[in-house]
C-alpha cells in the first residue's frame, strides 16, 4: 500500500471554480428513491429511467473543465439496501487554465448495508498542459457491493500528455482494500518507460466487490492479445474483490480490456444482483 504525503492546495482566486456536486440514494422498502440530486458549477446531475432494478443517474460537464487551479468535488452516498448506478455523458478532459496551479478532483463514494453502487463514468482525458490530481476515496460496508471502472487517456490524437496524479483509495468495513497511486506526464519521471505505460496512452482499472464472489477459485487471468496494442491482468484481491488493469493504445481497445475483465468477474459470483 502507498502513502502519499500531499501540500494543501492554494487559495483559489477569482479566474478558478470551486464546486461540489451531491447526491444521495436511499430504499424506501419497495425501490430506490433519489432525495438528493445536487449538482454545482460544471456538473449537471440528470436523473435516468431506472433498468433492472439499479436506479441511475448521468453526470453531465455543464462547462469546460477541469481548468487549472479548479477544485471540484463529487459526493455520492448510497443508503443501506439501495442500488446506483452513476455514468456519464461524456468524457471529462482536464485543461490548461488560466493559471499554472493544479486543479483537483476529489470524489468520495460511500455505500452502505447490502446497497450496490455501480460507478461508472467517461474516461478522464488530460490533455497537453493540463495539470490535475485527482483523488477517489471509497468507503464500503462489510455487505456492500461495488462495480467501480477507472479510465485514463493521456492526450488527445497527436498531442503529448498534461500531468495528472490520481489516487484510489477503497476501504471495507473501515480496512484497507486497494491504496493504488499513479502518476503520468513530463513532470513524473519514467512514466512513459517500459515498466509503466510505454509507448501505450490508454489505461485504466476495474474493480469488482461483492460478498458472493469467490475471487480464490479464480487464478490471474491475462486479457487482450498478445501484440502491443492492448494487455491487462485480473487479479484476486485479500477480499471478496477482483480488480483488473490494462493498457491500450486507444481507449477503445482499453473499454474492451475493462469489459472482458468485468464478464469473467461475474462469472465467478453466484449472485446475480451485482451485475443486474
Amino acid at each position: 500500500m502507498s502513502t502519499l504525503t500531499e501540500k494543501p492546495a492554494p487559495l483559489p482566486d477569482a479566474s478558478t471554480v470551486v464546486a461540489t456536486a451531491r447526491l444521495r440514494a436511499r430504499h424506501n422498502g419497495r425501490t430506490t428513491t433519489l432525495p438528493l440530486l445536487s449538482g454545482d458549477g460544471p456538473f449537471h446531475l440528470q436523473r435516468l429511467r431506472p433498468r433492472g432494478g439499479l436506479a441511475r443517474v448521468d453526470v453531465i460537464g455543464a462547462m469546460s473543465g477541469p481548468l487549472g487551479g479548479d477544485r471540484l468535488a463529487l459526493h455520492a452516498e448510497v443508503g443501506p439496501y439501495a442500488r446506483l448506478q452513476i455514468t456519464g455523458a461524456a468524457s471529462t478532459i482536464a485543461l490548461r487554465g488560466p493559471t499554472d496551479d493544479c486543479a483537483t478532483y476529489d470524489i468520495r463514494l460511500t455505500v452502505g448495508d447490502d446497497a450496490t453502487l455501480h460507478w461508472l463514468p467517461q474516461p478522464l482525458i488530460s490533455a497537453a498542459g493540463s495539470n490535475l490530481r485527482q483523488t477517489c476515496a471509497v468507503d464500503l460496508s462489510p455487505t456492500a457491493r461495488l462495480v467501480l471502472r477507472d479510465e485514463q487517456i493521456l492526450g488527445r490524437t497527436g498531442e503529448p500528455s498534461g500531468n495528472l496524479t490520481t489516487r484510489l483509495t477503497v476501504l471495507r468495513a473501515d480496512r484497507p482494500l486497494l491504496d493504488q497511486h499513479t502518476s503520468y506526464g513530463g513532470r513524473h519521471a519514467a512514466w512513459d518507460g517500459p515498466a509503466v505505460m510505454g509507448s501505450h496512452r490508454a489505461c485504466g482499472q476495474l474493480l469488482v466487490v461483492d460478498p458472493s464472489l469467490a475471487p480464490a477459485a479464480l487464478p490471474p487471468v491475462l486479457l487482450g492479445d498478445t501484440g502491443t496494442h492492448a494487455q491487462g491482468v485480473l487479479v484476486p484481491l485479500a477480499g471478496p474483490a477482483l480488480l483488473a488493469t490494462a493498457v491500450a493504445d486507444t481507449a477503445t481497445r482499453l473499454r474492451r480490456l475493462l469489459d472482458e475483465a468485468l464478464r469473467r468477474a461475474l462469472s465467478t459470483s453466484p449472485c446475480r444482483g451485482l451485475g443486474s
